[in-house]
């Protein structure tokens, strides 16, 4: 699963990078712990090219007549994408790219203590997860909300955790925002082995109200 994660490249930056058109309004960066409910940076494919586009991090389904109505959907199996009717249209119709730095997840002890790390590229390039996305709310005043895509982990991740999110390779960023086509099922598998890098990180980011850059900073021990 992924279920925190880190945004560092600038708004105008991340903008350049996927050749889209910024939003007003978009999500504060650097932000070191982002958190589910938290407003993302998302690129979607529109009419009139890109747009980089703040959503909710945790899908809303439409049946949901509020915000807790059902369990908070922050990610999407994608064994499962096209059946669960929470995503099987979303998966067809309304893909996105979630962009991140890096992203945590925890291993425990024997005595049951949760030690997180960090998971980056390697290359030092953002990663863009593959998402999904849902407008929400009464008519006229939709507001948009996302999730993320998660596949197996692969050999290199699979020591820390079972799961992993989807990452999109930059030359398959068309085909899974829709934009050449279809076959974007062929790329619901767990990321290449050498691509990511992780480390320990200290236990404060445990908390969802940490912050500050030393979150990322490797320990040892």
């Amino acid at each position: 699963m992924c279920g925190r994660f880190a945004i560092t490249l600038p708004n105008d930056a991340m903008a350049q990078l996927f050749s889209a058109r910024p939003a007003n309004a978009l999500p504060v960066v650097p932000n070191f712990n982002v958190c589910p409910t938290c407003q993302v940076h998302v690129v979607r494919a529109g009419e009139t090219g890109r747009q980089l586009d703040a959503l909710r991090w945790g899908f809303l389904p439409h049946w949901y007549k509020s915000k807790t109505a059902g369990p908070l959907l922050i990610n999407a199996r994608a064994e499962t994408l096209a059946e669960k009717p929470a995503f099987r249209v979303a998966c067809r119709e309304r893909r996105c790219l979630i962009v991140a730095s890096g992203f945590y997840e925890w291993t425990k002890t024997e005595s049951g203590d949760r030690l997180p790390w960090y998971i980056f590229r390697k290359d030092g390039a953002p990663i863009a997860f593959g998402g999904v996305w849902q407008d929400w709310g009464p008519e006229g005043d939709q507001k948009g909300t996302c999730a993320i895509v998660t596949t197996p982990a692969n050999r290199n991740l699979g020591i820390i955790h079972h799961r992993m999110p989807l990452i999109v390779e930059p030359e398959n960023w068309p085909l899974w925002l829709g934009e050449v086509g279809k076959g974007a099922a062929r790329l619901l598998s767990p990321g290449q082995e050498d691509i990511l890098g992780f480390h320990r990180v200290d236990p404060r980011v445990n908390s969802n109200r940490a912050s500050g850059p030393t979150l990322v900073d490797p320990i040892t021990g």
